[in-house]
């Protein structure tokens, strides 16, 4: 992974982003104190959308097209020309739209149902983007600056739930109800990666830092520097369960290490090394398999316990940030700067199902529902894809954070019932 030094908070190569899109260490003076509900202020200007004001002709985001020098249209016609990929491996497109699988492109999914400006969040790093973490269809959590946010869809409300501005310590042990470490007090963690999972929430930080909290209890259950390793980013968190059916959270860091933990006590089980930063690490469903993704064109998928490489995954071109398994533990995909997501069946893993095209940019995130009736592909900027995987149970809400200094917001969309496939355009 792309990683600079030198300064706080500059992690965002000029030539692919505008640096005053985004809000970092001044804004965070501005946020509400940890007590106070976000969105709860009748005095200011009504920058929600609803799905009745957006079919009356208000746009998706609220953005006043009529008070600009261009359409929507035409920004998005001007966007496509004029975006500039990141590539850490430089690659032909042309051969890489050969191998593109054709997918329909008739159907709806999901439709707009909601967007606030109440709550936006914020990206500190432009290679690594799981901020936001849906719980359940009224349950979104998602980070702004050095906090994270609980935003419920049904309320319309967000709440503070953890802050780490300042001093960070874990609770003391009456609070956790637990024995073992506590890890060792932060300070002032810039946070770079988030999960959320059975009332468990982990945050990675740019110096290494793993902080874990439980949703249900007061405090911070524990926080620690996982490597005093200056190139040291925590990129990816995963909390899954094992074979045993204990829990365990699962790190990747910059510093070529996967580390994984026992949540009961947080002790550290294994540490696995690779040559090479790892930008995302995975666990099946089964909790046998780890797909482990970094600065390499090949993904591997290795035994958890031991580190051991079963195979490895041949196709992308470029470094790979995101994996995601579907629920039965025989499919992983993953996504890539070389902006495609590539399917693979893990009983015969030497050519990938299916390559999946995005439009602009690298592939930082995907997900699938809970029954994996769909999965979501989420580019860099701009495009999110919905896929249907297959018959099966309605997921029932799509959340995607939208990172913006003015119009950063949360979208929500509500599912529908034709099927095939929809690009959304922001």
């Amino acid at each position: 992974m792309a990683y600079h030094q030198k300064y706080d908070m500059e992690y965002v190569p000029a030539d692919f982003f505008n640096m005053s899109e985004f809000e970092y260490d001044n804004s965070f003076e501005d946020d509400p104190p940890a007590d106070d509900d976000y969105g709860n202020d009748d005095a200011k200007p009504n920058t929600d959308t609803s799905a009745l004001e957006f079919r009356n002709g208000k746009d998706i985001q609220g953005i006043l097209w009529d008070r600009m020098n261009c359409t929507r249209d035409i920004c998005r016609e001007t966007r496509l020309k004029q975006y500039k990929n990141y590539e850490s491996v430089l690659h032909s497109r042309a051969e890489l739209e050969k191998e593109c699988s054709p997918v329909e492109k008739n159907s709806i999914f999901y439709r707009f149902n909601f967007n606030t400006r109440a709550v936006k969040s914020t990206i500190m790093h432009f290679q690594l983007r799981n901020l936001v973490w849906a719980t359940s269809k009224h349950d979104v959590y998602l980070m702004r600056n050095y906090s994270v946010i609980h935003w419920s869809a049904v309320l319309r409300r967000g709440k503070e739930v953890l802050n780490v501005a300042g001093q960070v310590s874990p609770s003391p042990p009456s609070t956790r109800n637990r024995r073992g470490p506590t890890g060792q007090p932060l300070s002032r963690v810039q946070i770079s990666t988030m999960a959320v999972k059975d009332e468990l929430m982990a945050i990675g930080g740019f110096q290494g830092e793993l902080v874990c909290k439980r949703l249900d209890r007061p405090g911070v259950a524990f926080c620690s520097n996982l490597t005093t390793d200056e190139n040291a980013i925590t990129n990816a968190v995963d909390i899954y369960s094992s074979p045993s059916g204990s829990t365990r959270l699962m790190t990747a860091n910059n510093d070529c290490q996967v580390r994984i933990f026992d949540v009961d006590d947080f002790s550290l089980l294994t540490k696995l090394s690779f040559p090479w930063s790892v930008n995302s690490a995975s666990v099946s469903p089964d909790g046998k398999l780890a797909a482990v993704l970094g600065d390499t064109v090949d993904c591997l998928l290795a035994d958890p316990q031991s580190g051991k490489v079963l195979h490895r995954l041949k196709g992308h071109l470029d470094y790979s940030f995101s994996s995601a398994w579907h629920p039965d533990g025989r499919v992983v995909v993953t996504g890539s700067q070389d902006t495609t997501c590539r399917v693979w069946d893990v009983r015969n893993p030497s050519r990938a199902m299916a390559v999946l095209r995005g439009r602009m940019g690298a592939i930082r995130g995907i997900k699938f529902t809970a029954e994996g009736r769909f999965m979501a592909a989420a580019e860099a900027v701009d495009f999110v894809h919905v896929f249907d995987c297959g018959a099966g149970p309605d997921t029932e809400a799509l959340f995607v954070g939208v990172a913006d200094r003015t119009y950063g917001s949360l979208l929500e969309f509500r599912r529908t019932r034709p099927n095939h496939y929809l690009d959304s355009l922001f």
